[in-house]
């Protein structure tokens, strides 16, 4: 079974994480079997690992974790790695893939491009 974590930064702002909660339903929304969740690295719960172990708890066995970031910063770069061996050791039968920052990938460039340019609506 699939799971997928959207994970970011955190803010002490309720408002903040209505996008962040948009990206999980979205993927709900295009694969209904896969078990979805926000985690958030501070200021917000879930933290990375109550989210995962409510993942395995509910039988996932593979996690993909989508870092929404816009590039590999501290937080990405240094924090998520260590993050992510965590969760490897503490649930050794379960794959855990983490995924490039959302910002990294060119479609989402291209995608902020393509909105900066298309005339108000």
């Amino acid at each position: 079974m699939l799971g997928v974590i959207v994970f970011a930064h955190g803010s002490r702002d309720p408002l903040w994480r209505l996008p962040v909660e948009s990206v999980a339903q979205q993927i709900s929304s295009r694969d209904p079997s896969a078990a979805v969740s926000c985690a958030y690295l501070e200021l917000c719960e879930p933290d990375i690992a109550t989210a995962a172990r409510k993942m395995v708890q509910a039988g996932v066995t593979q996690v993909r974790v989508l870092p929404l970031f816009f590039g590999m910063g501290k937080h990405a770069r240094e924090d998520l790695p260590v993050l992510m061996r965590d969760l490897r050791l503490a649930h050794p039968a379960v794959q855990f893939e983490q995924l490039p920052a959302a910002g990294e990938d060119p479609r989402l460039t291209a995608l902020l491009a393509q909105i900066a340019l298309e005339p108000a609506s």
